[in-house]
């Protein structure tokens, strides 16, 4: 087991990652844990169907649990009141601990209901899948309006991050694939040798996995620890995800994936670095090669007229002054943010839109 340590202003906590080490992380949280006064497990119908009988076999506390129906159907205004009405229910204090067991989704919600019930209560994530390697540290957490994608959220950090990649052996593929989009675009924010490596492997779950996530955390922990609240360079993380947003806020939530449709995003995010930064054609079209080697769905983005997606491109958080920002790469390692007028973005969606259907003959 390693552990990465996360340092901000309001907490500072660790993550713990490893393989089957649930328990051996447990003993190393037992002073958070048996401080509560009442333990609830956040989480949803797929995950403790797969994953009950070993969370229970690694978890020696009583606790009760409240269940999501999944994905981002759990990030709605409905099941939030549903989690905070189960809270009150079973009288929950401020003493009470929160573990969110499951995906990036359940992450999300499960720290928004912690971060608001009581204004705030302390929260452990337990992440199940690759893409929760990401959302799990930082403490970003939301749920969805259908005007856009985690619009009403807080930034609440948790008290630990357990992260045993035993939980990731039950994945579907497109599970590892949607994950493995954050793992990529964090070795385009810092490493051009390990983003060359990360090409030219299989998304598999192997062994070398393991150090993949671990250098993705630890990408993520030092820009957090310089900016917590995203008034700087926490905005780099956003890399791909202005224009993949607006892709998944228009497919409807959850009929793409969320790393597929970053992975749109980071094509995108290319071919403008191609104009602002020194990033080559050349590497544009092998990352588009490596997409489409890897079966994630660029062509549907030809379901989605430009015009549909201007509407959520400005309802973007990092719209300022009606200006969308963009989080660019002046080179590999070396992301930037330019302001990009509605017009250019336009003339981009149609150079993506064509880069996309050459590549697929």
């Amino acid at each position: 087991m390693e552990c990465v340590q996360v340092t901000t202003k309001d907490q500072n906590y660790d993550v713990f990652i490893g393989t089957e080490m649930l328990a051996e992380a447990w003993i190393l949280c037992d002073n958070k844990v048996k401080q509560a006064d009442h333990i609830f497990v956040f989480t949803d119908q797929s995950v403790w169907a797969a994953q009950q009988s070993y969370f229970e076999k690694n978890f020696d506390y009583p606790f009760d649990v409240f269940i999501f129906p999944g994905g981002e159907s759990s990030k709605t205004f409905e099941q939030y009141e549903l989690a905070q009405t189960f809270l009150l229910q079973q009288n929950a204090t401020r003493q009470s601990l929160i573990i969110a067991f499951g995906g990036g989704a359940i992450g999300d919600v499960t720290g928004f209901v912690a971060a608001t019930y009581m204004r705030g209560i302390p929260f452990i994530q337990v992440p199940t899948t690759i893409l929760a390697h990401d959302s799990a540290v930082g403490g970003k957490t939301a749920i969805n309006h259908s005007l856009g994608k985690n619009m009403i959220g807080a930034f609440y950090q948790p008290q630990a991050v357990i992260y045993d990649t035993h939980l990731l052996k039950t994945l579907p593929t497109r599970e590892v694939r949607s994950g493995m989009a954050e793992v990529v675009k964090h070795a385009y924010l810092s490493d051009e040798q390990w983003l060359a490596t990360l090409l030219h492997e299989s998304q598999q779950i192997t062994p070398s996995l393991n150090h993949h996530l671990k250098r993705g955390i630890e990408v993520k922990a030092a820009i957090v620890s310089q900016d917590e609240t995203e008034q700087s360079v926490r905005k780099y993380l956003n890399l791909g995800h202005t224009y993949g947003h607006a892709v998944e806020a228009a497919a409807g939530y959850g009929k793409l994936a969320h790393g597929e449709a970053i992975m749109i995003g980071l094509v995108f995010t290319l071919l403008l670095s191609e104009t602002y930064g020194d990033i080559s054609h050349e590497d544009t079209l092998q990352f588009v090669q490596y997409a489409l080697r890897n079966d994630y769905p660029l062509d549907a983005i030809h379901d989605y007229p430009f015009d549909q997606l201007a509407n959520y491109l400005m309802k973007d958080k990092k719209v300022e002054y009606g200006e969308l920002k963009f989080v660019l790469l002046k080179v590999i390692g070396q992301p930037i943010v330019q302001t990009i007028t509605l017009e250019e973005c336009r003339i981009v969606d149609a150079k993506l839109r064509a880069i996309i259907r050459e590549a697929a003959l």
